[in-house]
C-alpha cells in the first residue's frame, strides 16, 4: 500500500510499505480521510515522534475492506469511524471503565502505524460503525469530537447555566455544541480570530467575544450580569487562556481543562485566591472513554448526535484537504503562525 511515512522533522515520503496484517480479532479499514491533530504539528515538524520511520494519524474514517475471523461487530463495506486508543483492557484503570488513564496502552498514529495511509488495521473493537450518510471527512473528526464530549462529561455538566468557551479550534467548537445539546441557559465563546468567532456563532455560541479586545473582560461580565460563569471549558491550552478562565468562573464555578499546555506557566497570589475565595472545582480531560465496554460510550453517543445532525460539523471546521500524497506540502502550511484556522484533512482519493 501507499503511505505518508515520517522520517524525520518535515520529512514525509509518499511511498510503499508493506500491507497491514489483520489478526483474528482486527479490522482493516481502507482510510478515506485522516485528519491533522494539533498534536501531530510537533512530531511532523519538530522532531517529537517517538521514532522513525513513522506513519502517523489518529483522526480518522473508511470503509471496512477486510475482517479477522472472530470479528462479528462490523463486516467488509460498513463505514466506519477508528478509535486511536489501545487500551489494554485488564489493568484496574481499564476495569472501572477509565480507559484513557490506562498505564499501559498504546495509540494509533504516535506509538502504533497510523492512517497516514491506504489502510490502517485496529482491533474489532476500535471500528466504529457510522451512518453511511455521514461525511468520511466529518467522520474523521469524531475523535476530537468524543474529546470534547468527555471533558464535557468528566466535569459532572448539567444544564441550565452559563458556558464560558476559550479557543474555538476543533476541540472548543464541538464542546461548545456539547454544552448547547445539554441544555446551556447561554454560551459565549473566547478566541483571538475573527473567523473563528464567527463559526462559533454559527454552531450556537450566543455571544462571542475576541480577547484581544482591551474591554473583553467587561463583556464577559456583562454578558453573565457580573457573576461570572457557571462553567468554563478551556480548550486552547496556553497560558493566558488557563489563566483568564479563573477570572470568568463566578462563584462556586467550575472549570474543565480540555487543551494540553505546550509552555510552563506561573501564577499569582491573587490568581490562585480564586480558587479558595469562589470555591471553584477544577477538573482535567484526557482523550475520551465514557460507560464501559470499551472504547466508551463517548464514541456511540457522538455517533448518535452526529447523525441526526444535532451535532453540526460545519464545512468551515476544516480548514483544507490535501491528497495523502502531498501530506509534506498540507504541513508546510503549519509553519505560518496563525494560518490554519481549523482541520486540515488528508484524503484517500
Amino acid at each position: 500500500m501507499k503511505a505518508a511515512v515520517l522520517y524525520g522533522d518535515e520529512d514525509f515520503r509518499y511511498e510503499d510499505v508493506a500491507d497491514p496484517v489483520v489478526g483474528d480479532n482486527d479490522v482493516k479499514i481502507q482510510v478515506k480521510a485522516c485528519g491533522v491533530c494539533g498534536s501531530d504539528i510537533p512530531r511532523g515538524l519538530c522532531g517529537c515522534a517517538h521514532y522513525y520511520p513513522i506513519i502517523l494519524g489518529h483522526e480518522f474514517s473508511g470503509v471496512v475492506a477486510e475482517v479477522g475471523k472472530n470479528v462479528t461487530r462490523v463486516k467488509v463495506g460498513d463505514h466506519v469511524a477508528g478509535v486511536p486508543l489501545k487500551s489494554c483492557l485488564d489493568c484496574p484503570d481499564c476495569a472501572k471503565g477509565n480507559f484513557s488513564q490506562c498505564k499501559n496502552y498504546s495509540f494509533i498514529g504516535s506509538r502504533d502505524p497510523g492512517a497516514y495511509a491506504e489502510y490502517c488495521v485496529v482491533p474489532e473493537t476500535n471500528a466504529v460503525k457510522i451512518d453511511d450518510s455521514i461525511p468520511f471527512t466529518s467522520a474523521a473528526m469524531f475523535e476530537p469530537c468524543t474529546v470534547s464530549l468527555h471533558g464535557i462529561r468528566v466535569s459532572k455538566y448539567t444544564g441550565g447555566g452559563t458556558v464560558a468557551v476559550l479557543g474555538c479550534g476543533t476541540i472548543g467548537l464541538f464542546a461548545l455544541e456539547w454544552a448547547k445539546i445539554f441544555g446551556a441557559k447561554k454560551i459565549v465563546a473566547f478566541d483571538i480570530s475573527p473567523e473563528q468567532l464567527e463559526t462559533a456563532k454559527n454552531v450556537g455560541a450566543d455571544v462571542t467575544i475576541n480577547t484581544l479586545d482591551k474591554d473583553f473582560m467587561e463583556q464577559a461580565m456583562a454578558a453573565t450580569d457580573g457573576r461570572g460563569f457557571d462553567w468554563v471549558f478551556e480548550s486552547a491550552g496556553s497560558v493566558p487562556t488557563i489563566q483568564m478562565s479563573f477570572e470568568l468562573a463566578g462563584n462556586q464555578g467550575h472549570i474543565c481543562f480540555i487543551g494540553t499546555p505546550v509552555k510552563e506557566m506561573t501564577f499569582t497570589k491573587k490568581l490562585w485566591e480564586n480558587i479558595n475565595r469562589k470555591e471553584l472545582t477544577l477538573t482535567g480531560s484526557w482523550m475520551s472513554g465514557g460507560t464501559a465496554p470499551f472504547p466508551g460510550d463517548d464514541w456511540s453517543l457522538t455517533a448518535h448526535y452526529v447523525a441526526t445532525g444535532e451535532m453540526i460539523i460545519d464545512p468551515k471546521f476544516i480548514y483544507k484537504k490535501w491528497a495523502l500524497k502531498d501530506c509534506r506540502e498540507a504541513f508546510q502550511d503549519f509553519k505560518t503562525p496563525g494560518k490554519v484556522k481549523g482541520r486540515v484533512m488528508l484524503v484517500n482519493e
